[in-house]
């Protein structure tokens, strides 16, 4: 194959895995293109003992933060080095356009450049004593960390875990998603490249109920770092619960979109768009509810419409693509199942909701972006992840329903307001249950700024100064300062 095969990373050794080797194929084409060999429950328990082993070693355990800073910043440099070749191995994994994956390379390199000069400031504290002593909150590595990636943004989810996890002196383990094993892989050898030293860094592709199963349930797993599903969310947080581990669970999003009756539309229409329709609208963060005024409802879905048509879907390698295919043809699949469900609910289709027809689209992965009206807010289709290229446009009458309509899913993951009266925008941004909330303006993230959801969207938060403390322990230490000894029992 073109591809070649891949091995697995084992505590930076490259080896076969001892599971089944799987193909990688290219949604564009549905064609094979490489081979990678997978993980079993034996690599994990290799890779689990040898981190622990090597957090231990003192050239790591006693490294100064800005010394591990500065190989975090070379991680980010070697990252930047080859981000077309990077891209371009992603789009070929996954089917996104090339201007998006150019964009998860730039998000990565930039996560590990943000935290190694995060780490360079990252300060203790001295605490106010309350008697005779000096007493202090130190911060030290949790243990091993299973950061466990989604298919929908490799590298960018892999160094939004890893960046953080080495940073705190911890070993990571990465475990990717069946579908988009490559692009982390390549990350682990440019991690080993940058010196971290090899111990540190395992990269174990492979099933997620064999390898995520194992690394979850590992006694020497000290964190596990998730993105993906809920349903699976809820599941390593109960196996959690029995280890007393902690977690972070970055899960679905049925994300509202609202346009008040004074927004810029021209803004709103290509916000809109972008939202839902950019990488093939799967993304946990996809505004795939959209609520309109509906004094400017009929103007602004006809305007989307358009806009839905002029997008141009193609070969993820040629310039000028706006979407590529989606990731599987089971997954292309289960998205025509949910605009079939849209109809049975008394939804109409205003554009898409079919495969297209141009030559050399056949054989992959491709589904055009949907448009429905129509639909109750309380349908299976509105409070369901869909997870491809469908939007639902809902009318509303008043401002007072939209907290109603906008917290009617059990997701709490992302929302966007598009208005010129920042009063209102506050006001609606306060009330909304939502970890994020976008005003004029949407999809828009920072390595800088914590991201993470509400309700089933999932626990905890990630990016930010303090993205590196959740992979940390806390310890107090006192020092006494009394010139007597204690008197008890003299």
């Amino acid at each position: 194959m073109a591809g070649g095969s891949m091995d697995i990373i084992v505590a930076g050794r490259h080896r076969p895995g001892r599971g089944p080797t799987v193909e990688s194929v290219d949604p564009a084409t549905g064609a094979a293109f490489a081979e990678v060999t997978t993980a079993t429950a034996e690599d994990v328990d290799d890779a689990v003992t040898a981190g622990a082993t090597a957090m231990r070693d003192p050239a790591w355990r006693n490294l100064l933060p800005h010394e591990r800073a500065r190989l975090l910043h070379r991680t980010g440099e070697l990252i930047e080095g080859e981000s077309e070749e990077l891209a371009r191995l992603q789009s070929r994994d996954i089917g996104k356009p090339l201007s998006e994956t150019r964009a998860l390379v730039a998000s990565a390199a930039g996560t590990f450049r943000y935290v190694a000069a995060a780490l360079e400031t990252l300060d203790e504290a001295l605490t106010t004593p309350r008697g005779p002593y000096l007493s202090m909150s130190v911060h030290e590595p949790i243990g091993p960390v299973a950061a466990i990636t989604p298919w929908n943004s490799p590298i960018a989810s892999e160094a939004q875990k890893a960046a953080p996890a080495l940073a705190a002196g911890n070993a990571v383990l990465i475990k990717p998603a069946e579908w988009s094993p490559l692009a982390a892989l390549r990350l682990g050898e440019l991690l080993l490249r940058a010196g971290i030293p090899p111990g540190l860094v395992s990269v174990l592709p492979g099933a997620g109920r064999v390898v995520g199963e194992a690394l979850v349930r590992h006694p020497g797993v000290r964190k596990v770092a998730f993105t993906g599903g809920t349903t699976t969310g809820r599941r390593i947080a109960s196996i959690a619960a029995d280890k007393l581990m902690p977690v972070s669970l970055e899960l679905g999003g049925k994300s509202p979109v609202i346009v008040l009756p004074d927004a810029d539309l021209d803004q709103a229409v290509r916000g809109a768009v972008f939202g839902i329709f950019s990488s093939q609208g799967q993304a946990c963060v996809a505004g795939s509810r959209l609520f309109v005024h509906r004094s400017v409802h009929d103007e602004l879905t006809g305007r989307i419409v358009a806009a839905a048509e002029r997008l141009v879907i193609g070969d993820p390698m040629a310039k000028g693509t706006h979407m590529g295919p989606l990731i599987s043809a089971e997954h292309r699949a289960a998205v025509e199942s949910y605009v079939q469900l849209a109809l049975d609910e008394g939804g109409h289709v205003r554009t898409g909701g079919e495969r297209p027809t141009e030559p050399g689209l056949d054989s992959g992965y491709y589904y055009r972006p949907t448009v429905i009206t129509g639909l109750d807010p309380a349908s299976r289709v509105c409070q369901e992840e869909i997870f491809g290229p469908v939007l639902a446009v809902l009318p509303y009458d008043e401002e007072e329903e939209l907290t109603e309509l906008a917290d009617s899913t059990p997701y709490g993951l992302a929302c966007g307001i598009w208005t010129r009266d920042y009063r209102r925008a506050w006001r609606l941004a306060r009330r909304i249950e939502s970890g994020t909330v976008w005003i004029n303006t949407y999809k828009q993230l920072s390595a800088s700024t914590p991201f993470g959801g509400v309700k089933e969207s999932g626990i905890g938060r990630e990016k930010g100064r303090e993205g590196i403390r959740a992979y940390m322990t806390q310890k107090s230490l006192y020092w006494g300062l009394d010139e007597a000894p204690a008197t008890w029992g003299t």
